[in-house]
């Protein structure tokens, strides 16, 4: 072997356990439950309309008991195939996601806990379908944050469905709902600082463009935002100082087919939403790419690594967006973001 051959395949080695030790524990720590034991819950309101709720208390107890039943069962056998019955939306990509990386690590924290017990209940009131319910659990068995869960039902014979999981924000200062139920939102609603789709779009834009944003005032500083622009900006920083050529593009993208509304007491929505992210790590054409954490690994498997690998994240976000008179800004109150695909490109 020729010794330039020798130092050129040293140079792969040597990048790749670089970019791995760079990226491994920011990536890994934004990926995890954002911990939180400190929610504070807006004060419930009692609803003067005499209405009635879509379904009970008690019908939302058996519901949630019925998809945690699957899910649990899902993960402790390792079969993601179990879960269409009784998940959808991103929760169904985040979580056969979450199982996949579970079975190649073994690793029980690869798993977003889900609390059995509810904090608050908040049912719909509505006639027509699709119909959904909001419910916040109470913190997990270590502590970390209680649980937005987002339940819908697509007709009135399927079954209700776990469609999203937003883990709360550190003191997230939460929208007070009805005691007597919520009515259902909108993607197009008025009368807001913004309706629920441009805000979840603006949200995106804020997330990519950061404080360049046009949209950036409008909204209030949040713990995704924040470990988002500090793990971009570390690893840039920090081949920059290395002499290792890197490049990083950042792509966020909503969905706008994939979003539920729930109305607050105060006139405002809150909006849980997808945005997708695709996120390309470049390196010298003579070094190699790898995966940055146990999720990635997991999700790479044994594909061939080349000096490009581009990741897709699901980010399941909570945003309360205020009523147009309010003067208040927009803010993300809760996301979940998981690693659903890693290729080598």
């Amino acid at each position: 072997m020729s010794r330039h051959a020798f130092t050129r395949r040293s140079a792969k080695k040597t990048a790749a356990a670089f970019l791995s030790m760079c990226l491994l524990g920011s990536v890994a720590a934004c990926s995890e439950p954002l911990p939180t034991v400190q929610t504070r819950m807006g004060q419930l309101t009692s609803n003067t309309q005499n209405v009635e709720t879509a379904v009970t208390e008690d019908q939302e107890k058996t519901i949630r008991s019925r998809i945690l039943e699957v899910v649990n069962e899902a993960t402790a056998n390792h079969d993601a195939s179990k879960l269409a019955s009784r998940v959808t939306g991103p929760e169904l990509d985040v979580r056969t996601s979450e199982i996949a990386v579970y079975t190649a690590t073994g690793n029980a924290s690869d798993i977003t806990e889900l609390p059995a017990d509810a904090s608050q209940v908040n049912l719909p009131i509505t006639t027509t379908w699709p119909r959904s319910i909001f419910t916040f659990t109470t913190t997990t068995s270590d502590q970390q944050s209680q649980r937005l869960l987002v339940m819908t039902q697509d007709s009135p014979h399927s079954n209700y469905k776990l469609w999203g999981v937003c883990p709360l924000f550190q003191n997230a200062s939460m929208p007070a709902f009805s005691v007597d139920g919520s009515q259902l939102g909108e993607a197009d609603d008025s009368g807001l600082v913004a309706t629920p789709k441009d805000a979840l779009a603006q949200y995106a834009d804020v997330l990519q463009n950061r404080d360049s944003s046009q949209y950036a005032a409008q909204f209030e500083d949040d713990q995704l935002r924040d470990s988002v622009k500090s793990v971009a900006d570390k690893i840039q920083a920090t081949f920059n100082s290395s002499g290792v050529t890197f490049s990083q593009e950042e792509v966020f993208s909503p969905d706008d087919a994939q979003i539920e509304v729930m109305r607050t007491a105060d006139g405002g929505d809150l909006v849980v939403g997808r945005i997708n992210f695709v996120w390309t790590r470049r390196l010298d054409s003579n070094r190699q790419a790898l995966p940055a954490s146990d999720a990635e690994r997991a999700l790479f498997g044994g594909a061939t690594a080349t000096s490009t690998i581009q990741v897709t994240y699901v980010n399941t976000v909570a945003l309360y967006v205020p009523s147009a008179d309010s003067g208040q800004q927009i803010r993300a109150v809760g996301a979940q973001r998981q690693p659903i695909q890693v290729a080598a490109v």
